[in-house]
């Protein structure tokens, strides 16, 4: 035998078709699991797990709802178009868990006190009685469940591009998309919130440990962060320039879109709900504080130290940059290519436990906020997961376009929920919203939004027209509620709730 062929690097095609094959028969036995642990079929054990998700648990499923594939392909995607300037995105990312101190610490108790399934649950009680209440309710679950389909797209695209990678292309993408998105609807089916949070624990760990290894890996090859930056001017200078006015600007704006936006995510929310108790909650959010630095400053370094080491045209092909660096790690050498693979496989089941999340939220919102099921029945559980499949299998079509970056899904979707927001930490903080104020708030921030977008003026100076729309919302539903409650009835006003 020739000993040079002994030392070869294993196949990261074959080890990674293996893994891929291992994961998703594991898949399958945690949801079987996860089915048999049920207590019954009710909207709050299957979306909700029976509200009985511990410290560990809870953070874990929370961080792979906040790390998708968005992040984990989108994040370094832009950090690779836009370069060092991209490097805001941690903040972006902490802006979040600021946000959820706002929202936290109000919206638990009510919704212990309310049994609550949905977001709109939320919508229901606080403007219950109220002229617009019901039209506030609709609106918002529309909004939210649009916002959902866009992130399941963004899940199914994202999972197709790594398994075709993962594969060496042995896999081709649309069959990764197809083959996964029918797993993920029998996964979602049998396991519901449990079978989600169960693999989240394990993702997430793997997850944090790979990206460490692949940081120490670029960092080495590229000669410590120094040698990053000089490598990176050499090939393209402006990506470490010193951004310019209108860049700043869209710092902040997209630090104010993901801040609030994402507090708003319903699987968020859910997961809210879903806590054991107050003293969980607050754990879990105290331990998400530091995953931005362990994460997203990662996969946006991983983008940058790319520029000097990776050919890729601009556009969605910039997205396949964190696959492209661990293909590379993982050809050299065997213990790189097992360490690769893992990543790889980790990153899938962050995105597939996302999509699968997405699935149970936006089933819920159907069924229950829109479709009018009540929180207590268990025709309600298959309202929404005959809906989720009849949306999941809409999606696979579009999927299929690579002709979107995941960033752009990302702004489209946010500058959609921001519009959610006062509904939410308005109406929490402030006893004098009323449901018509915020209801035209909505309308008002969403023609504003989706107007300009279609356009084709996505910002104004920088500044998200998601977040201009912000700006018109709320002053729209102040406005409107003063004059509500100016004109309406003593005891209508004492009576708000």
């Amino acid at each position: 035998m020739n000993p040079g062929a002994a030392r070869a690097p294993l196949d990261f095609g074959t080890v990674g078709i293996v893994a891929v094959g291992l994961y998703l028969v594991a898949l399958i036995a945690v949801a079987e699991i996860a089915r048999r642990s049920r207590k019954d079929l009710s909207p709050s054990d299957h979306f909700l797990a029976g509200r009985e998700l511990g410290t560990f648990v809870l953070f874990l499923t929370l961080y792979a709802t906040a790390y998708s594939g968005n992040s984990l392909l989108g994040y370094p995607g832009r950090a690779y178009r836009s370069g060092f300037s991209f490097i805001m995105a941690t903040g972006f990312m902490m802006a979040i868990v600021v946000v959820f101190h706002a929202l936290v610490p109000k919206l638990r108790p009510a919704a212990v006190a309310g049994n609550y399934i949905t977001p709109g649950d939320w919508i229901r009680d606080r403007f219950r009685g109220q002229p617009g209440a019901r039209g506030l309710r609709l609106w918002i679950a529309g909004l939210m469940s649009v916002a959902m389909v866009n992130f399941l797209l963004a899940q199914l695209k994202a999972m197709g591009a790594v398994t075709s990678r993962v594969s060496g292309e042995a896999i081709p993408y649309a069959v990764g998309v197809i083959g996964l998105a029918a797993l993920i609807l029998f996964y979602e089916t049998r396991g519901g919130m449990r079978a989600v949070s169960w693999t989240d624990a394990a993702q997430g760990i793997l997850m944090v440990l790979g990206l460490a290894a692949l940081l120490a890996w670029i960092l080495d090859e590229g000669g410590g962060l120094s040698g990053i930056t000089e490598a990176v001017a050499a090939v393209r200078p402006e990506a470490v320039a010193v951004p310019d006015a209108e860049t700043q600007a869209n710092w902040f704006s997209t630090i104010v879109l993901l801040g609030l936006a994402s507090v708003v995510y319903p699987q968020a929310i859910q997961r809210i709900y879903a806590a054991r108790d107050g003293r969980t909650l607050r754990r879990s959010m105290a331990l998400m504080t530091f995953m931005p630095l362990v994460t997203t400053l990662v996969v946006t370094l991983i983008g940058i130290a790319a520029i000097g080491q990776v050919e890729l045209l601009s556009g969605v092909e910039s997205d396949e940059v964190l696959p492209e660096m661990l293909v590379r790690w993982g050809e050299s050498g065997s213990v790189e290519t097992v360490l690769g693979v893992t990543v790889f496989v980790a990153a899938l089941a962050a995105i597939m436990s996302t999509a699968d999340s997405c699935l149970l939220s936006l089933g819920s919102l159907l069924a229950c906020d829109v479709l009018g099921g009540s929180a207590s029945e268990e025709k309600t559980t298959r309202w929404g997961k005959v809906a989720a499949a009849v949306f999941l299998l809409a999606m696979v079509p579009l999927a299929l376009s690579e002709e979107i970056t995941l960033w752009r899904l990302i702004e489209l979707k946010l500058e959609l929920l921001i519009q959610c927001v006062p509904a939410f930490l308005l109406a929490l903080h402030w006893r004098g919203l009323t449901a018509r104020g915020a209801l035209a708030g909505v309308l008002v921030g969403l023609a504003w939004g989706v107007g300009l977008t279609l356009a084709g003026v996505p910002r104004v100076y920088g500044v998200h027209v998601g977040v201009i729309g912000l700006a018109w919302n709320v002053a729209t539903a102040i406005v409107v509620s003063l004059v509500d409650r100016t004109g309406a009835p003593a005891e209508r006003v004492s009576s708000d709730s």
